[in-house]
Formats: C-alpha cells, sequence, structure tokens
C-alpha cells in the first residue's frame, strides 16, 4: 500500500510553471531574501511582483481581493515550490498567507479595500508584533497597552520583541491590551485584547535589530512610544483580539511548508555527493531514508489541516498537531543533513549543497519557538485531545 500526493495534472502544470519561473526570474542559487546583500531582498520583491501580474501569488483568493479565485489546493502548490525554493517571495508569505486571509475575515470594507490589493500586487510587506520580553510562550500575558485617548482614538506604548522583518515592513499586525483583568467585564487574560493594524512609518515606533546567527531582518525589537492610532486601525471588535490571535495561529502555522525544504534539500543529497554517496555509513543512510518518510508524514498532515482549514473546522489542536511534526523534522532532518554535507566533494555542486544544508540547519534551531515553542504547541495539542472528538 503506497500513498499518492500526486494533486492531478493541473497542480503539475502549476508545479513546471512556478519553477520556470523561478529558473527565469531569480539569479542561479538565489541565497533568499534575508541576507547583508541588498540586492537579495530586491530580487525577492521583483519575484512577487511577476507572481502577482501572473495571478500566482494570491492564487487562492476571491478575485474581488486581488487573487484568481482557485482551490486551496492549488495555493498550497505554491506555498511547496515557495519553501522549496528558498522562499523566494521573502516576507510576503506572511501577507499572503495569514494577513489577508485574516482582514478577509475580520476586517470592514474600507480595511479590505486599504489592505488587500496591496498584499496581492506584492507591493506591501507585514509584520507581526504578538510576543513580548515576559510575554512569548504566554502571549495573553502582554503588557502593550492602548488607552482610549478621545471618542475615536488610541494610544500606544509598549514593546515588542523577536519581531520578524520588521526593518523592512510597512505595517505591523498588532495585539494590544485595551482593557486590564479586573477592568468591566474582563476576568481573564485572553480578554481586554485587541488587535491594530498600524504603519511602520510612523515616528513613535522605533525598531532595533537583534543579531543572531539567522541574518538580517529575521528578529527585531520594536518600541511604541505614545503611538496614536483611530478606531479604523482596529481590527475586529475593541477586547475580542484573542478570537482573532486563534485564527492567525492556524493561518500562519500551515503557511510554513517547511517539509518541502527538507524533502528538496534529501533528494539532493545524493547527486550532491556523487560517488562519495556509496561510501556512506550504512547507519546515515537509514536515517536519511527515516527523515523522507517523515517529510511524507508532514506533508500528510499539512494536507489534512488545509481541508479542515477549507471546511471551516480548523481548530488550534489540529495546526499544532502540524507544527510539532514539521518542526522536529526540521530539526532532525538537519542534523543529518548537516552530517552527509560534510562528506560532500569540492565543486560548485558540492559548495551549493554545504551551503543549503548550513542555512536549513540555522533556520531550524530557531523552529522550536518560532511560531509559538513546541512547548505550547504540545499544550494545545494535549488539550484538543483530551477535550475528544468534536
Amino acid at each position: 500500500m503506497s500513498l499518492d500526493f500526486d494533486m492531478g495534472a493541473r497542480a503539475g502544470a502549476l508545479r513546471g510553471q512556478l519553477r520556470e519561473l523561478i529558473e527565469q526570474e531569480l539569479p542561479e542559487h538565489f541565497p533568499g531574501a534575508f541576507t547583508d546583500d541588498p540586492a537579495d531582498l530586491a530580487a525577492a520583491q521583483r519575484f512577487c511582483r511577476v507572481l502577482a501580474e501572473r495571478d500566482l501569488l494570491c492564487l487562492s483568493w476571491p478575485q474581488r481581493f486581488g487573487g484568481a479565485d482557485a482551490s486551496v489546493w492549488e495555493q498550497t502548490v505554491v506555498r511547496e515550490e515557495m519553501w522549496a525554493h528558498h522562499e523566494p517571495r521573502g516576507a510576503q508569505y506572511m501577507g499572503v498567507n495569514w494577513v489577508g486571509p485574516i482582514i478577509m475575515r475580520h476586517g470592514t470594507p474600507e480595511q479590505q479595500r486599504r489592505h488587500l490589493p496591496p498584499i496581492a500586487a506584492g507591493e506591501v510587506i507585514w509584520c507581526q508584533g504578538f510576543s513580548e520580553p515576559e510575554a512569548g510562550s504566554d502571549l495573553a500575558s502582554l503588557r502593550t497597552h492602548a488607552r482610549r485617548d478621545g471618542s475615536a482614538g488610541w494610544v500606544i506604548n509598549g514593546q515588542k520583541i523577536w519581531t520578524s522583518y520588521a526593518t523592512m515592513a510597512q505595517w505591523c499586525f498588532l495585539l494590544a491590551r485595551t482593557t486590564r483583568i479586573g477592568e468591566g467585564s474582563v476576568t481573564k487574560k485572553q480578554q481586554g485584547l485587541t488587535v491594530f493594524l498600524v504603519p511602520m512609518d510612523n515616528p513613535a515606533i522605533q525598531v532595533r535589530p537583534i543579531r543572531t546567527m539567522m541574518g538580517p531582518h529575521h528578529l527585531n525589537e520594536v518600541f511604541f512610544d505614545d503611538l496614536r492610532v483611530t478606531d479604523a486601525d482596529v481590527l475586529g471588535d475593541v477586547d475580542a483580539g484573542w478570537s482573532i490571535v486563534a485564527d492567525v495561529m492556524s493561518y500562519e502555522r500551515v503557511g510554513i511548508a517547511r517539509y518541502a525544504r527538507c524533502e528538496r534539500l534529501l533528494a539532493a543529497a545524493p547527486d550532491a555527493l556523487g560517488d562519495r554517496w556509496e561510501r556512506l555509513p550504512a547507519e546515515l543512510t537509514a536515517r536519511w531514508m527515516r527523515m523522507l518518510t517523515h517529510c511524507r508524514r508532514a506533508r500528510l498532515m499539512a494536507y489534512r489541516v488545509v481541508a479542515l482549514q477549507a471546511s471551516g473546522r480548523i481548530t488550534p489542536g489540529d495546526a499544532a498537531a502540524y507544527r510539532i511534526a514539521v518542526t522536529r523534522l526540521d530539526q532532525e532532518s538537519a542534523e543529518v543533513l548537516m552530517e552527509i554535507a560534510a562528506e560532500a566533494p569540492a565543486g560548485p555542486r558540492g559548495q551549493w549543497f554545504r551551503a543549503e544544508v548550513d542555512d536549513h540547519w540555522r533556520y531550524s534551531q530557531a523552529a522550536t519557538v518560532s511560531s509559538g515553542s513546541i512547548e505550547m504547541q504540545r499544550i494545545l495539542l494535549s488539550r484538543a485531545l483530551l477535550a475528544g472528538p468534536r
């Protein structure tokens, strides 16, 4: 018995089209957008506009919002091909995968008109203002506070941390406390939170990069010092932001198709090593085969979450189960690939493979804390399992 992951001729043609565009539009051995060279970010931005011109960037979005009304499975093909090839959309995947869909579900018509077309055109980058120095995995304990200032205004003060792409983003999807615990009907820390859509060019916002081995742009501190916004910048209802956050997590975690990148690097290993492949220890090649199997497991779990998402039945537990699987795959495959890459011969192919594996390993080290720590994912999954069948 075997599992068939073929999505049909249409999906196959789409994969071919995407791979052709990647080959034509990107520099050879494109290293990703997040390097010290501004040209790499510029290449990613150009590529996003190419995808948008061909209605491929937001393929499954409704046409009225700049999409092509395609199926979620065609969008899954785009997601897989992008992640397999070093995510040449750069930071755009955030707007495409979850910021846009969340604004579709919770935004006002004016917010939809303002924000969705630029995302669909590949013209805008978003960052996420969630985690804080003392509110990472326990997000509801955040301290960034928005207080009323007049009948339709707010003043926001606080700090966010680990904010990816804040140095390049034009907009921030910001979560802040609008009612303190004990005030009014707010009795739990998950209550009294509100989402704001704020422009990053406001002088009341200061961004400080955090240097890490992952390279530029990945992590930053963001400070809000008397940032003034209006009710028009509130997404959804005031004090009801936690339900939006739950939606965000479901979209965000399945949107990162790291299994596709793992599988591409694992599949490239025999060719990269050439004659040396046959001389690898049997134990190492056995681990390599196990990782390929785990890639397929993570892919299958992703497809299940995509199907649930499309039917509107996804829960935090569903997304958490996938996130645990792909996080473990990321780190375990990175360790196997590092051992294999050490045996790669000199020459362009071996050099490319070693560089790609090194990048994969560095990214994987943050996998257990990004998009929610793996410990929190296990808690979410445990709660879902204890709650019983839906």
